[in-house]
């Protein structure tokens, strides 16, 4: 793929690492590249970040097609740029693109296209424990007009944001809320896809979690909705004493790519981890019975993200008040792989040559 480079004529300045937060600043440059039926993708080029100009007419506005993408970027002990595990993001973009009736980028050039991103704008990668630069592809339907059918023409962009932690209290426990009553997704829908749709339906639960104080929502699935699913954000997970019990892929949640990076470690270090259905009454039997020991989220945004305590209809099951030893050695572990070129898993590793 030949790539367009324009820089920008203006050196944009990198805030403070204090007030990154998540998702709040945006480097220097993006990747955009259009698509349309007669002649597929063209025009693939680096550009000075900039705003958008597009018609009411979109179609994106109205049918909402467009789906995204969540990675991240680290500097190693060398200065060199590591990408973890690129191509599984490439393999579920392309998924999600499939499932939204959309044209997919080749993996080689999802990848390509975002080593070239992170290169030109390698001085906002940070290097505090905790700090990454997070990589957002995404995807939008552009036809100017309105119809429901799937879009000829659409723009695939990425852009980059240095961050700290997802969660303004870094490793300190999460609270979650389950609710009742609505569904994050359902069997046959796109709960396994990273469209943008499934975000903006869970928002409400998200709100009213917020407003009784609670972090997150741990989402209900199964037919009698009452099978453990995932938090808005990661995938849920459930420590014993020997063993990890996590719900099964069955096309409802998202297959993380940090929950999958997860699973491999845990087997090496002699757990048992069972993928399968937990319902609520289940788990609050675990807790009341101290059998569960510790609760963790994996995701790209927060990588592993220990919980606290969990609500379901104004009953509380308290956790922990501090992370756990195993959520902390998963995440000293799966920091170390990126960020030091002599760790293990080097195949999860993609150097930025």
């Amino acid at each position: 793929m030949l790539i367009t480079l324009s820089y920008s004529n203006s050196k944009k300045s990198k805030p403070k690492s204090s007030v990154w937060g998540f998702g709040k600043h945006f480097t220097g440059h993006m990747f955009t590249m259009d698509y349309n039926k007669t002649s597929g993708w063209t025009n693939p080029q680096i550009v000075p970040f900039d705003d958008l100009s597009i018609s009411p007419s979109t179609s994106v506005f109205h049918y909402a097609q467009s789906v995204f993408e969540g990675l991240k970027a680290y500097l190693n002990e060398k200065g060199e740029i590591v990408l973890f595990r690129p191509y599984e993001n490439a393999k579920r973009f392309k998924k999600s693109c499939i499932r939204m009736a959309m044209p997919y980028i080749e993996e080689d050039d999802f990848v390509e296209a975002i080593s070239e991103l992170v290169k030109v704008d390698k001085g906002w990668i940070p290097t505090e424990k905790g700090t990454s630069l997070y990589i957002r592809p995404f995807m939008f339907a552009t036809d100017e007009v309105l119809g429901v059918h799937p879009s000829n023409t659409y723009k695939f962009i990425i852009i980059l944001s240095p961050v700290g932690h997802y969660y303004p209290n870094g490793l300190k426990p999460v609270s979650i809320s389950i609710n009742p009553i609505y569904s994050r997704s359902f069997f046959g829908g796109t709960g396994d896809v990273k469209c943008s749709a499934n975000y903006s339906m869970s928002l409400l639960a998200q709100k009213e979690a917020k407003e009784k104080g609670f972090d997150q929502v741990l989402w209900l699935g199964g037919k009698n909705h009452d099978i453990i699913a995932e938090v808005g954000a990661m995938n849920i997970m459930f420590a014993f004493e020997n063993k990890v019990i996590t719900p099964r892929l069955d096309g409802t949640i998202l297959a993380g790519v940090t929950r999958d990076s997860v699973i491999t470690l845990l087997k090496e270090w002699g757990y048992e981890v069972l993928e399968q259905d937990m319902t609520y009454t289940e788990l609050f039997d675990y807790i009341n019975k101290k059998e569960i020991k510790e609760v963790f989220g994996t995701g790209t945004a927060a990588t592993i993200s220990p919980v606290g305590l969990i609500e379901y209809k104004g009953t509380n099951y308290h956790i922990s008040d501090t992370i756990g030893p195993l959520a902390q050695r998963l995440y000293d572990t799966l920091y170390q792989i990126k960020t030091k070129s002599y760790s293990t898993h080097r195949t999860w590793v993609h150097i930025v040559k």
